[in-house]
């Protein structure tokens, strides 16, 4: 059934401020505000565990650990390897997913310890997603304490696989093949610091890797030969003169590019990775078509300019990321409801647009934003990635209130 709020007769400005006079809602702003050190310390012995691509599934079963911890029900990992946790209400629906994502961006072997620099936590995947994860496991632990009794029903979700080739592929089960699939009627991703972030629209991407291949020889003796380095130069020549509009913002890049053994070898394979973004998916679709287009011509120049009798090379074009576009209306209730939270603690809202785990509910048509989990950070998807855990209570009022708002709180 479609979402709505559960006081469709109030305003979300009426909605959050009845929220701040609830007592229980006021013993859990206190957990917050008290218990800062604890949260910290449970963000850093988390983000310790680590959690490459396609590696997630320690730091899942850790996350189970917190959740069974807070009381939550029905707490195990699915088919995909999703950690998931669930808080009853007096109902089922309206169901809530409140989520964060277990992966980082470092492969195995990143040394994931957390150091202290003043105010600071640094390591790598501190922020994205660590920050989100104990603003789960702090959500989690706030309702228990303070004995918060919702209407409807939260479920609590570590995703897999967001980053990079993870492609969604955590999210996307859990919406379209779990158990929670089509039982989902609203959905918040926490990604990143940040207290004013609203991020109600998905950023579409087509990801591919090109892989030519061909027999190779020495840069003298067998100059002519097809050359998979050199046919993929023709082809990112062709891609940047692709006319990507500034509007609808249309984006590409080549992230890397891999060949060769030494300056005098013709290498006998090359390979690349390349990345297509745009906020419309009609242009999406035009500058997919003129990639892939630009990838065939140029090895068909380079096969056509090769020595008489030469093997040709071969090409592999292999989809490795496909994130749809979509947008959740600004006056979507989770959307205003959010934006009321955000000024509820003193900041005034800005929506935005990125590609987030939010882009897969937002495709199928659920109410879907991702917002930040307060504190600040920076150096992203870097090993110096910091980030500062000052004022993540407001960040973690922000949720609780939008997400009370969303499933109903008794008023006691």
């Amino acid at each position: 059934m479609p979402f709505t709020t559960p006081t469709p007769t109030l305003t979300p400005s009426e909605i959050i401020a009845e929220l701040h006079n609830v007592p229980a809602v006021k013993r859990a702003f206190a957990f917050f505000e008290e218990n800062t050190r604890q949260i910290s310390e449970d963000h850093i012995r988390l983000c310790s565990v680590p959690a490459p691509p396609f590696g997630e599934a320690e730091r899942a079963r850790y996350l189970c650990q917190e959740f069974l911890a807070a009381g939550l029900k029905e707490v195990c990992l699915d088919d995909e390897g999703n950690a998931t946790g669930f808080r009853p209400g007096h109902a089922q629906s309206p169901l809530l997913a409140v989520t964060a994502h277990l992966d980082t961006v470092f492969p195995a072997g990143t040394d994931f310890s957390v150091r202290r620099s003043g105010h600071r936590l640094m390591a790598p995947g501190v922020s994205d997603d660590g920050c989100g994860l104990a603003a789960l496991i702090a959500l989690s632990h706030a309702l228990r304490a303070s004995e918060i009794s919702t209407r409807g029903s939260l479920l609590f979700v570590g995703t897999v696989g967001e980053e990079g080739e993870g492609n969604l592929r955590g999210v996307r089960h859990l919406l379209t093949q779990g158990q929670w699939a089509n039982r989902i009627d609203a959905f918040i991703s926490l990604d990143g610091s940040g207290v004013e972030r609203i991020t109600n629209g998905a950023l579409g991407s087509r990801r591919y890797r090109v892989r030519l291949a061909g027999r190779g020889g020495h840069s003298w003796g067998d100059f002519g030969a097809a050359n998979p380095v050199h046919a993929l130069g023709r082809a990112i020549a062709r891609l940047v003169t692709y006319p990507a509009p500034r509007d609808p913002r249309t984006t590409f890049n080549v992230g890397r590019i891999e060949g060769g053994g030494s300056v005098n070898v013709i290498a006998r394979e090359a390979m690349m990775d390349v990345d297509l973004r745009s906020v419309s998916t009609d242009e999406l679709r035009r500058l997919d078509a003129f990639f892939r287009r630009a990838v065939y011509e140029a090895v068909e120049d380079e096969n056509n300019n090769r020595r008489r009798g030469d093997r040709a090379l071969e090409t592999e074009l292999q989809l490795i990321g496909d994130r749809p576009s979509g947008e959740t209306a600004a006056d979507a209730s989770i959307v205003m409801l959010g934006a009321e939270a955000t000024r509820s603690i003193g900041f005034e809202p800005q929506l935005d647009r990125a590609s987030t785990d939010s882009n897969i509910p937002i495709s199928l048509g659920i109410p879907a934003i991702t917002i930040g989990a307060g504190g600040a950070s920076g150096d992203s998807h870097t090993v110096d990635e910091w980030y500062d855990p000052r004022g993540r209570d407001l960040g973690l009022k922000r949720l609780l209130l939008l997400s009370l708002a969303l499933v109903g709180c008794e008023k006691s």
